[in-house]
């Protein structure tokens, strides 16, 4: 058979490699410890799971969901926002569900994109991003993120023929893989930019809840404005009118529904309108009981969500000491569920390498940095989604690989 040319910046994809290194690992006996995957192992709140089982003995909730029978969920996400973020949200014209919030950064290049135009990525950055511009015809211009940048892109450096053919900018912040937060004056840049050369702004927003440094300790004393000052910044508080943007948002992280496939975008009514066109053509809504758990978790107690900042602020503290124990020093996380750590030699430049043997030998599974993007190589990300006990099991085996 012959297939379409599109798949072929696909076919390179590190992390089913991994899969495959860690299926072998099982296979020769090895215990996997798996911090590869940043899918959080922690339950999704029982109010969250009752409204799903509530919601299965309705049979009006068994048949296709169109846009319209969604309200009741978008009214809820532009409560939230309007709650966490002080901007108001129209939720008939701003707001779209999505089945995680992958769809969308996947889909909207689709809406944007003409074949040849250029898309402005992260690099490192979550595949996903790429995958969407090349099925859509487009090219990719990285922006490399370098630690001496604070892991932000430098706007001057990109090339002007490269503006000159972009179409969009990707940005995502707290930052898969990096961990880095974004300040809200990097974000009143990067619209100044996309304004000056007509580009649309995307967010991908996923870690909006997952900042550390203190922070629920510091909201429990603050009033709802100082708060806003405590997270890491919307774009659309760079963005107010949303003229140029749109923000993606899931609840596989806050609210550990990950498995729901739960999702939804926030932006510019034309955005959304051309977004929704994707969509239609793709497939209906998910489950109706699925988007009344995720009305639940979005209006329901929020303590859940401090717990599970608190626990991945411990697991953080735990896995970090625990390498610094054995010599390997590497930053504090500021936000996300990841550590993001230079590699030592003799693998400073091969971080598949390190990751396939590591995995061999010891049975703890990692994410290459190569596989985030050319800026990625010569780091691993580590997933923090065990319990601190196992991630220092994990550092012990970690060490006496090095050695």
């Amino acid at each position: 058979m012959q297939f379409a040319k599109r798949l072929e910046p696909l076919q390179f994809n590190v992390f089913a490699d991994m899969d495959r290194a860690k299926a072998l690992a099982r296979a020769a006996g090895q215990n996997v410890i798996d911090l590869s995957l940043g899918s959080s192992d922690l339950p999704a709140a029982a109010h969250i799971t009752d409204a799903i089982a509530h919601s299965l003995s309705d049979s009006s909730t068994h048949g296709y969901l169109l846009f319209n029978g969604t309200r009741d969920f978008r009214e809820a996400v532009a409560c939230w926002y309007e709650q966490k973020f002080g901007i108001s949200v129209n939720p008939e014209t701003e707001v779209l569900p999505l089945i995680g919030s992958q769809e969308g950064t996947a889909h909207l290049p689709l809406a944007v994109l003409n074949p040849g135009d250029f898309a402005l990525l992260l690099d490192p950055g979550y595949p996903s991003h790429a995958g969407g511009v090349y099925l859509a015809g487009g090219q990719i211009y990285p922006m490399p993120l370098l630690a001496e940048n604070q892991f932000l892109p430098v706007f001057e450096d990109i090339p002007m023929p490269v503006l000159a053919q972009s179409k969009m900018m990707v940005l995502s912040y707290p930052h898969n893989p990096t961990t880095a937060i974004a300040p809200l004056a990097f974000f009143e840049k990067a619209v100044t930019f996309c304004r000056q050369y007509e580009l649309v702004l995307v967010h991908d927003f996923p870690y909006v809840d997952l900042v550390f440094d203190d922070r629920n300790s510091q909201l429990e004393a603050a009033g709802s404005e100082e708060n806003r000052k405590l997270m890491a910044p919307s774009i659309f508080q760079a963005d107010r009118d949303k003229s140029v943007a749109i923000e993606f948002f899931t609840l596989s992280k806050s609210y550990s529904m990950g498995g729901f496939r739960v999702g939804y975008a926030i932006g510019n009514p034309e955005l959304i309108a051309a977004l929704r066109q994707v969509k239609a053509a793709v497939d209906f809504n998910q489950y109706l009981g699925i988007l009344n758990g995720a009305i639940a978790a979005l209006t329901g107690p929020q303590d859940t969500v401090t717990t599970s900042v608190e626990t991945f602020r411990k697991r953080r503290d735990a896995f970090v000491n625990a390498l610094s124990a054995i010599g390997w020093e590497v930053p504090v996380p500021p936000a996300t569920m990841y550590v993001w750590a230079k590699l030592p030699a003799p693998w400073a430049s091969d971080s598949v390498k390190f990751c396939t043997q590591l995995v061999q030998s010891t049975g703890v599974a990692a994410s290459p940095g190569a596989g985030f993007g050319k800026s990625g190589e010569g780091y691993v990300r580590f997933a923090l989604v065990e319990s601190p006990e196992i991630l220092a099991a994990a550092v012990i085996k970690i060490a006496e690989f090095l050695n």
